[in-house]
């Protein structure tokens, strides 16, 4: 008998989505990631829960997945997402006739659009351009995707299924013609083990190509970079996109205090290239002005790059031309292997009508009968599991900390994290002794992500550490460099004004005062 029903490949949104969904059809699920849940491609994007305003005109299959996907994740999973609404702005650079081909598209889409003068636009966000020329309404919001994935996670786990990160697939095991599990090594032990599984789900994104190729299943995956620059600056309180076909720089998102402008569009041969290019970064800046006036004069506080995982069976589409529907691929009926399922393509937006569909095809060759549950499933809020299912609210971690916990220790200001969070979220990991924890720790708590770049949190989270007996001294140092150096490759490509003198005080903390490098080293 197989250890599982099904091994899920992949921690991002539609691996997690899938594993809920099967775990709630009462099936033995196993999600395994190579890293922590949202370490790829579903952790590095600007944060757009999409109405599927952006999409309506060129490709309006998309859109309407987004706009009834956004509908059903504003019940499912309020407390990760922010209902900030959303406007389209045609800028004096943009084409004055899109507009009448945009409204007809997002009517034919089933995308609510009201518009509204330029005036009111501007009596609600200030900040704006000034000169722009019309201004539409559409249900976009901010969506959070790591308190998400955790969520999904902590679902997954409480219907008895097993969430394993930081263990790599390294081989997939074909008998016959079947996949019949696959091969994992830790990545801090190096320790390997086999998973038999019934059937596999390869839910790898960006990667999927390279884990169908274990099965020998030829899979064309065209990755997309797109880079993003965080400002230390809210400037509005609603998504701004430009009225335009999309293109780069036309997304400014409200995430939290800060907002994120995004993206660019590179074709990149490798799914692990992550890099900020300085043109890109310029770029950003620059159509930032076109949105927000001195835009580019603001403290530009981060910058990070995700990879896109396009895919279009027997199409050359890369890029913006690609569409962003999705596919789910049974390989038993594509490449005569079975026990094999891809699904691939699609955006965060997507990610549960993606794990659905997948799911299903799952269950049909399992003879399973179950319906989906995922669009009526409330899932839970891991951090404030007693506030209810409540929309996320900017001023929300505040009011906690005043309300319930005025007596704790701060430790992350800018992101309102304590020490009681810090000790919490240490206790649940379940590899705490790993050089990675504090970033594993960002992610569940923000820990290290508002202006200081984790220089005045960073030590003190790994104090906490040490003292609560999680790590012993070395482990606890090497948890901080590792820390200090990932907070450090996002503000690399930023090392001007505000940001370099920010980048100059974290490195006398921690090379001048702290000593971390030759800590390190002995």
């Amino acid at each position: 008998m197989p250890d599982f029903d099904v091994l899920i490949i992949g921690g991002g949104a539609t691996g997690g989505g899938t594993a809920l969904d099967l775990a709630l059809r009462g099936l033995r699920v196993a999600l395994v990631e190579r890293a922590d849940l949202t370490d790829g491609t579903s952790g590095r994007y600007h944060g757009l829960l999409h109405s599927g305003g952006r999409y309506a005109v060129r490709d309006p299959e998309s859109a309407r997945e987004c706009i009834e996907e956004n509908r059903l994740l504003r019940k499912i999973v309020p407390h990760g997402i922010e209902d900030t609404g959303g406007l389209f702005i045609q800028t004096p650079d943009d084409d004055a006739e899109y507009a009448e081909k945009w409204i007809i598209a997002c009517r034919e889409c089933g995308i609510a659009t009201e518009e509204i003068s330029p005036a009111q636009a501007l009596k609600e966000e200030p900040t704006l351009n000034p000169h722009i020329r019309r201004a539409f309404r559409v249900p976009d919001a901010a969506c959070d995707s790591f308190d998400i994935l955790t969520a999904l996670g902590a679902a997954v786990q409480a219907h008895g299924g097993q969430v394993m990160t930081y263990h790599q697939v390294v081989g997939l095991r074909v008998e016959g013609d079947r996949v019949i599990g696959a091969r994992l090594r830790h990545r801090r032990t190096a320790e390997e083990r086999f998973i038999a599984a019934a059937m596999v789900v390869n839910a790898a994104g960006a990667w999927a190509g390279q884990i169908a190729a274990m099965a020998g299943c030829p899979l064309t995956v065209r990755p997309s970079k797109g880079t993003m620059v965080a400002m230390a600056y809210r400037f509005v309180n609603t998504i701004i996109n430009r009225l335009h076909p999309p293109g780069d720089g036309d997304i400014l998102v409200p995430v939290g205090t800060v907002a994120v402008i995004g993206t660019t569009s590179v074709n990149v041969a490798d799914p692990n290239d992550t890099s900020v290019q300085p043109w890109e970064v310029r770029l950003m800046l620059e159509e930032g002005e076109k949105l927000i006036p001195g835009f580019s004069q603001a403290r530009a506080l981060r910058a990070w790059a995700g990879v896109r995982p396009l895919y279009e069976e027997g199409a050359s589409a890369e890029g913006r031309e690609a569409k962003r529907t999705f596919a789910v691929l049974d390989h038993a009926q594509r490449d005569g292997v079975g026990g094999l399922i891809t699904v691939v393509g699609g955006k965060f937006t997507t990610y549960r009508l993606m794990a659905e569909r997948a799911a299903d095809v799952v269950c049909t060759h399992l003879g399973v009968t179950g319906p989906c549950q995922t669009s009526e499933y409330l899932l839970p809020d891991a951090r404030f599991p007693l506030t209810g299912p409540k929309p996320h609210w900017l001023g929300h971690r505040l009011a906690h900390l005043e309300k319930a916990r005025a007596k704790d220790q701060l430790i992350c200001e800018c992101e309102i994290v304590t020490r009681q969070d810090v000790e919490a979220a240490a206790r649940a990991h379940p590899d705490v002794a790993a050089p990675w924890v504090l970033d594993d720790l960002r992610r569940d708590l923000r820990l290290g992500m508002g202006p200081c770049q984790g220089g005045f949190c960073g030590y003190r989270a790994a104090g906490i550490l040490h003292e609560s007996g999680c790590q012993d001294a070395s482990q606890a140092t090497a948890a901080l460099a590792d820390f200090a150096q990932r907070r450090w490759k996002g503000q690399q490509p930023l090392m001007w004004g505000q940001g370099l003198r920010q980048a100059l005080l974290d490195e006398q903390i921690y090379r001048a005062t702290l000593g971390l490098e030759r800590l390190t080293t002995c």
